[in-house]
């Protein structure tokens, strides 16, 4: 398992949606988009950073594919996670129950694609 690769990318998976959302924001009007837009443009942008970034993990694996889809996202899940609590929750205010209905619970997608792909890989070979 490649420790730094595995946490440099969970690091990408989080910064780049973050610093794309600055695009959507004004500081003195607050959101220029549609809440919902908004929203679906973040989830769109992260499932292709996501997977971009897990289609480059993998191409250097070459055994325990599962093992190592498991490994990479629970780490990139923890990463994810951690950042938020440290950096958007208190940015944007909310509390940690909101927090979590509204984006917390969506990062369960990081796993569920990980472990997929890991699990793919050991079917195919």
């Amino acid at each position: 398992m490649n420790y730094l690769k595995c946490g440099f990318f969970g690091l990408l998976t989080w910064l780049v949606p973050f610093f794309l959302s600055f695009l959507f924001y004004s500081e003195t009007t607050g959101l220029l988009i549609d809440i919902f837009l908004f929203k679906s443009i973040m989830i769109v942008v992260s499932g292709l950073v996501g997977v971009s970034l897990l289609i480059m993990y993998f191409k250097d694996i070459k055994k325990d594919y599962l093992i190592e889809g498991i490994f990479v996202g629970v780490s990139w899940l923890i990463i994810n996670l951690i950042l938020d609590i440290l950096i958007l929750i208190p940015m944007s205010g909310m509390t940690y129950l909101t927090y979590f209905s509204q984006i917390g619970l969506r990062y369960m997608i990081i796993p569920t694609i990980s472990i997929s792909m890991g699990f793919l890989l050991k079917l195919k070979l």
